[in-house]
């Protein structure tokens, strides 16, 4: 039995460490996508970092990636930045790639 109860404690401590990436990588990536909207915006500096954790608290709100998506959507839109939904989430989806590399090669050393 200790065999299994020393596979089952692997299974949850593998599970534990994989949602821990996941959670990083999401908040990486919402600090990112927010620097990208930033930079359309034309903020820079300070205010482009606190733009994008604005971003990150945003990610907060709800489970899933609609909660960032509507909050640049309309930041977007009330600077006049023109830009399609498919261009954000586009944008959202390759940071989250680039989120995910940068946390693995942090986790590497």
């Amino acid at each position: 039995m200790s065999a299994f109860n020393d596979r089952e404690k692997g299974y949850e401590s593998k599970f534990a460490h994989d949602e821990e990436l996941r959670f990083k990588a999401n908040a990486r990536r919402a600090k990112l996508v927010g620097l990208w909207a930033a930079g359309l915006m034309g903020k820079s500096g300070d205010e482009a970092d606190a733009y994008a954790k604005s971003v990150v608290i945003a990610d907060f709100e709800e489970a899933g990636d609609e909660d960032v998506f509507r909050k640049l959507r309309k930041d977007l839109d009330a600077a006049g930045v023109e830009v399609s939904d498919h261009q954000i989430r586009r944008e959202m989806d390759d940071l989250l790639v680039t989120a995910r590399e940068q946390i693995m090669m942090e986790v590497k050393g």
